[in-house]
């Protein structure tokens, strides 16, 4: 069974996403919501599987309720605006369904829910900290990511937010690095300072550096220092 919610401001719409989901029996909605914030309330209480978003509501839009988000569930937009469905697809979005919502479109993008979340029933969040599969949601002014966990290579403080690293990106994470740390999954993340949180799978090459510490240089070239303390903690950690 998979549990699902519609975020979407149209009576019309929601109605319409209900009548589709009648005939996937395996895909259980479990509430709706007519805006963002009735939409994060009712997203925290039932912790659901599946999201459909409508892009773009009064107020706030659907890219705010995500930024809202610790975890974001697997996400389908919904949308009657074609330049909102091809951006959509910057956001990493699972899919897109364009209104008025086609039946055999609908039914291959819950194949593609179907075949996601097939690859994630041997990891889930225990509510308090994130899977390394677990998707977050990142705005940066214009853009904006949905990027799993595991994909992150490291964090590193920048004045009262923190500044994340994945692929070819390091937009700002409008949250502190305590506040990061909380959440992240304890493998494969570790505290290398005060300043910088890494993710071990990400490191190339490790070399004593100066009194005792340690410097990591990760995949994508950037070198890190880890503490004296945290250096001892590391090694352990890693056998070294």
């Amino acid at each position: 069974m998979i549990t699902a919610v519609i975020v979407e401001d149209s009576r019309l719409a929601r109605n319409e996403l209900k009548e589709l989901l009648k005939k996937h029996p395996d895909i259980v909605l479990v509430g709706e919501a007519e805006n963002v914030d009735k939409g994060f309330q009712l997203i925290q209480k039932e912790l659901p599987q599946l999201l459909f978003l409508d892009i773009n509501m009064p107020e706030k839009d659907g890219f705010e309720l995500l930024e809202m988000l610790d975890e974001v569930p697997i996400t389908v937009f919904t949308t009657a605006f074609d330049e909102y469905a091809i951006k959509s697809f910057e956001y990493n979005a699972l899919d897109y369904l364009l209104k008025p919502i086609n039946e055999k479109r609908f039914a291959r993008a819950m194949e593609k829910v179907k075949a996601q979340l097939s690859e994630h029933t041997d990891e889930k969040s225990n509510g308090r900290r994130l899977t390394e599969k677990s998707q977050i949601f990142i705005k940066d002014g214009e853009k904006c990511w949905l990027v799993k966990v595991g994909d992150i290579s490291h964090f590193e403080i920048v004045g009262n937010y923190s500044r994340i690293f994945f692929e070819e990106q390091s937009p700002l994470l409008y949250k502190s690095l305590n506040q990061v740390e909380e959440k992240l999954p304890e493998a494969p993340f570790f505290r290398v300072n005060r300043q910088q949180i890494v993710n071990i799978n990400f490191i190339r090459e490790v070399v004593p550096w100066f009194n005792g510490k340690l410097k990591l240089t990760m995949q994508n070239g950037d070198e890190i220092e880890v503490s004296r303390r945290q250096s001892s903690l590391f090694k352990d950690r890693m056998s070294l």
